[in-house]
């Protein structure tokens, strides 16, 4: 095992993508570093390593994903060839990450783009509504410099993102890295045995977790808080991995029903942790010395409030109100913007409006109606024009 460590950790410390070794020790090193993923909590970079000499010189093809759409400068990530040291803001650890599993790169990438876009769902109709801004190291402006529920429902959901897309990436068999998980099937239930191939969401954490919170070491209230609340995120998926079946038989007579470990939807997380973002729990700084130096963790601020655990958001200081343009918190304001007027909500014209009120404007769209199927097998549909009243915030 020793000998099997040792060139591990050279290949490690090189950078390697590939290494020829003896396929004895080869074989010998999977059984011994996959027992050791199971029982304790071995390095993860060790395991990652391992699935790299498995596939001994072979070139990684990266296989063409949908862009990143975070602006120009995000433009090629996820859509070809990466080149990791055109990503900009990557720290010295990401970059290493980035060198040595190239391969699962365009799954982080998708990952943070799905991060983004169940945000901006899910702040659709609030002052504050995710907006992302073009040609800008920082995709979401000023407004993530603060520590703010909106910077703690950010982290969540972007780690969750990159958890979920690799996982999943992996059970689509694109990667060579990972595959399906084998390792939590069980015995089968009544009426129902293993089939497909079960999701491997403890991979996609640990993915998630060695890229996301490579920025997080530094010992202050920060990264704490970043850290927290990213694994809260990625806690959300190992929480709701579930059983999906199906079933196998004549006319969908179901007499053989195979079943496997699947992710949740991730509109389900979104919600969860949008829930989460409502109930987030207000900390304060505490500062104590340790032998490294002064050292800043977080504490609740109200005692006769719940305790956040290891699923909750936290954060330690106030939003802006978002209601005028600020460049400086990273407003945009709330004019302009559709409202809800039959709404008491926080997407109502009065709250989202800030109490300036509303202009109301009419607008004629273009739809189809009277549709009617035709055997076989075609639609036919008419246009209508239809008028809409449209309200936006003075």
């Amino acid at each position: 095992m020793g000998k099997i460590l040792i060139l591990i950790r050279n290949c490690l410390a090189k950078e390697c993508t590939s290494l020829w070794i003896n396929k004895v020790y080869l074989i010998l090193a999977y059984k011994i570093i996959t027992n050791l993923t199971r029982h304790s909590n071995v390095s993860f970079q060790y395991f990652f390593v391992l699935q790299i000499l498995l596939a001994g010189t072979k070139q990684f093809n990266i296989n063409p994903k949908k862009s990143l759409a975070l602006g120009q400068q995000y433009s090629s990530l996820g859509s070809q060839p990466i080149l990791c040291g055109s990503i900009p803001g990557l720290v010295p650890k990401q970059l290493r990450f980035c060198r040595n599993y190239i391969e699962i790169m365009p799954s982080v990438a998708e990952g943070v783009k799905l991060g983004i876009q169940e945000c901006q769902h899910q702040f659709r109709g609030r002052r504050w509504n995710c907006t992302t801004i073009k040609d800008n190291l920082a995709i979401f402006g000023p407004v993530l410099d603060k520590a703010t529920r909106e910077s703690a429902f950010v982290h969540a959901i972007a780690s969750a993102g990159v958890a979920f897309a690799v996982t999943r990436s992996c059970a689509e068999g694109t990667s060579t890295m990972c595959g399906c998980d084998s390792h939590h099937k069980g015995p089968p239930g009544e009426g129902w045995k293993w089939g497909g191939c079960s999701e491997d969401a403890e991979f996609g954490v640990l993915v998630s977790r060695e890229f996301a919170d490579a920025r997080e070491n530094r010992p202050d209230a920060r990264s704490a808080m970043n850290r927290h609340n990213n694994e809260a995120g990625r806690t959300t998926i190992l929480d709701h991995m579930h059983l999906r079946c199906k079933c196998h038989g004549l006319s969908g007579s179901c007499e053989v029903k195979t079943c496997w470990w699947a992710q949740p939807d991730f509109r389900m997380l979104g919600d969860y942790l949008k829930d989460k973002y409502d109930s987030a729990s207000e900390m304060v700084v505490e500062k104590h010395r340790e032998s490294r130096g002064w050292v800043e963790t977080l504490r609740v601020k109200y005692n006769f409030f719940k305790h956040p655990t290891e699923r909750d958001l936290v954060y330690y200081e106030g939003s802006p109100n978002f209601c005028e343009p600020n460049p400086e918190t990273g407003s945009f304001g709330t004019r302009d913007r559709a409202c809800n007027v039959s709404s008491h909500g926080i997407e109502g014209c009065d709250l989202l409006c800030c109490g300036r009120g509303h202009n109301t404007r009419t607008e004629k769209r273009k739809e189809k109606c009277h549709c009617i199927f035709h055997w076989c097998c075609y639609v036919s549909c008419q246009e209508c024009v239809r008028v809409y009243d449209v309200h936006t915030c003075k």
